[in-house]
């Protein structure tokens, strides 16, 4: 007997028809001799028209009550999937964020996870119960509902399965597991069986939807065996694990891209000690994540220029907190562009393989793409280009690195 956390997204809960799906899903594992507990997301769509009925009532809301109405969507689903498995015969409840509790911060609207007081939940599970569980939600330090932000039922199932002490935890979605690259680009995408929680960590930062960000890094943390799977097929998903559990990795497990982004250029901004933390302090302070970082010093080495990347939504506040620090700055002018892609590619292999950086930049310069910034770690390598050459880039990395499916 094995204790499984089994999450579905919008998409598998869409309608009735498709609840009816996810049930018959939960009774296969229950009847196998498992225990089950599932977490779930709101119906397609259903979270984005409560945020925009909030917005319309009220553009400067109260965020403790835009927690209370988008945090319903899960109500819904996870009261009717405990109907529905009720009728095939499955002992089920279900259970919302303040009722087991799930204890977060004051953050409403982006919640972190404190700590779950998981002690009712593991008697109903030995009673051969099925718990349904609202993802997305908890309760703040006031008794408030308080949301984790968006996708964040992925990572409310990770945090029920590592306070469960689960052996798996299935993340149930529209695509089979995790692929080299946007299967929509790539023709020759392939699945992959495992991959690290690092490579899946750097994925779903640079662009893969697959799985949340903070999902993957509280799997990491608590080592939580996760697998990303297909609602709508039974075929075997993309197991993400620690690396010690992979024999031997290849050099570059995926591409991954993200259109999120914006270029920002300070020109001829004097070259002393300082001066960065002039820039890009009044950034942090303002709430500006900025990303690929450059600096080109002068023939004289008396000024310099700064460019590096803003989310795509924040340039126009990023260009104002700019002008506001001029005075300190002493800048010439300021060029943006939003029409650049962050392009990486992504694999724990390049630690021990050379060469991987050498073949990124021969593949982009066959095709007559300008790399105009590059950012590294230990196991990615991101380059920004024009936006126009998003899929010709991927499609090239892709094929460079012998990804393309036989």
């Amino acid at each position: 007997m094995a204790l499984i956390v089994q999450k579905y997204g919008g998409t598998s809960v869409a309608d009735i028809d498709r609840i009816r799906i996810v049930a018959e899903r939960v009774k296969k594992t229950w009847d196998d001799g498992n225990q089950v507990a599932v977490i779930l997301s709101a119906m397609a769509g259903v979270t984005d028209q409560l945020a925009k009925w909030v917005r319309e009532m009220a553009p400067l809301h109260d965020a403790r009550e835009y927690d209370t109405v988008v945090s319903t969507g899960e109500q819904v689903t996870v009261g009717l999937l405990a109907l529905a498995l009720q009728q095939l015969g499955v002992p089920a409840r279900s259970w919302l964020g303040w009722q087991i509790p799930l204890h977060t911060d004051g953050t409403h609207g982006s919640a972190r996870i404190e700590d779950i007081d998981a002690t009712e939940l593991k008697k109903r599970l030995a009673k051969n119960e099925v718990p349904v569980i609202a993802g997305f939600q908890g309760v703040g330090p006031m008794g408030r509902i308080a949301t984790l932000g968006r996708g964040g039922s992925d990572t409310s199932a990770v945090a029920f399965a590592a306070a469960l002490e689960a052996d798996r935890c299935d993340i149930c979605t529209d695509v089979e597991g995790v692929f080299t690259a946007d299967p929509r680009i790539v023709a020759g995408a392939r699945k992959l069986d495992k991959i690290t929680y690092e490579e899946m960590l750097e994925m779903a930062s640079q662009g893969a939807k697959v799985l949340q960000t903070r999902s993957v890094e509280m799997a990491m943390k608590y080592h939580v065996p996760l697998q990303v799977l297909s609602s709508f097929s039974d075929a075997p998903g993309t197991f993400v694990m620690d690396e010690e559990e992979i024999v031997e990795n290849e050099a570059v497990s995926g591409i991954a891209y993200t259109r999120d982004e914006a270029k920002v250029t300070v020109v001829n901004v004097a070259d002393k000690p300082g001066i960065a933390a002039a820039l890009f302090g009044p950034l942090a302070a303002a709430s500006i994540n900025v990303d690929m970082i450059v600096q080109n010093v002068a023939a004289d080495g008396t000024s310099t220029d700064m460019t590096f990347t803003v989310p795509r939504s924040d340039l126009a506040r990023a260009l104002q907190v700019i002008e506001d620090a001029a005075d300190a700055l002493s800048y010439d002018r300021v060029e943006s562009d939003p029409q650049v892609v962050k392009v990486s590619v992504i694999g724990v292999g390049m630690r021990s393989h050379a060469g991987v950086a050498n073949t990124m930049f021969t593949a982009l310069a066959e095709k007559g793409i300008n790399i105009q910034v590059i950012s590294t770690s230990e196991i990615k390598i991101s380059v920004l280009i024009a936006e126009d050459y998003t899929e010709l880039a991927v499609r090239a990395l892709h094929t460079a690195y012998g990804l393309d499916a036989e």
